[in-house]
């Protein structure tokens, strides 16, 4: 699909296209070997924002659950890149809004949201790159991101990276969703585990689910119709459940080298 006329970005010293990394200012910081996230399109993002992100925002995700450590944030930058090539928005503000998205983990999942939004406003670094109301857009963003939401995001920003945080393909979600229940509900047992699996997997995903599609362009349509087939066959779930479950387990009581 031809990128749209409306669609602009950022004039930036960076210029990333289809896996190569090239740079108008000789600066050297990243390459393309080291963040292929950012090498899916023709598209200008800041090269100082990303110096940024890199050292200081995304190294926080090495303290979260194993659901949302550093690689699910540069998956979540990774697509909302590629989405914003259909919109006419900034990429820095895209770029910056899948960055922040899930920092307020640090405060627990239940609000992590709204923490993350407060984390946007509270970060005076920002104002290097983003005006005040560009801010607040990236705050409200980061707060609607959520799939538990019951109200649409308040802007393209938001359903971007909504679209972009779901990771529909079945062997990473079934994956995440053992990964979360051994690491928040340790006291469960097996057949524990695998009844907060299912419930979870029926709550989210399933005919009926909290979960809502925002952009035609991610292919989530496609991949959320697999997985609820992957959910509709309990026999094959159970399998799933039972060759997961003994990885991550192995994983997560085998001494620390």
């Amino acid at each position: 699909m031809p990128l749209p006329a409306t669609f602009r970005t950022l004039a930036s010293p960076w210029i990333l296209c289809l896996g190569t990394v090239k740079l108008k200012t000789g600066f050297s910081f990243v390459s393309a070997r080291d963040f292929p996230y950012l090498c899916l399109m023709e598209q200008s993002v800041d090269e100082t924002l990303i110096r940024y992100v890199e050292t200081e925002i995304l190294p926080r995700y090495e303290a979260f659950d194993k659901a949302h450590q550093v690689d699910h944030a540069r998956t979540v930058i990774r697509e909302s890149l590629r989405l914003a090539q259909y919109y006419d928005v900034v990429c820095n503000v895209v770029y910056a809004v899948a960055a922040y998205h899930d920092t307020g983990l640090v405060a627990g999942r239940v609000h992590h949201h709204e923490v993350s939004a407060r984390i946007v406003r509270d970060d005076r670094n920002l104002r290097r790159w983003f005006t005040e109301q560009e801010i607040d857009t990236i705050a409200d963003a980061v707060e609607d991101h959520r799939a538990s939401s019951g109200t649409p995001p308040r802007s393209i920003y938001g359903c971007i990276v909504a679209e972009a945080d779901r990771v529909i393909d079945c062997d990473t979600t079934l994956r995440r969703t053992v990964q979360y229940g051994l690491q928040h509900e340790p006291q469960l047992d097996r057949e524990g585990q695998y009844a907060r699996f299912v419930a979870h997997l029926h709550e989210k995903y399933a005919a009926g689910g909290y979960l809502r599609l925002w952009l035609p362009e991610s292919g989530n349509v496609l991949r959320l119709e697999a997985l609820r087939r992957r959910i509709a066959d309990k026999e094959a779930l159970r399998r799933d459940f039972d060759r997961l479950y003994d990885e991550e387990y192995s994983r997560s009581v085998s001494p620390k080298s």
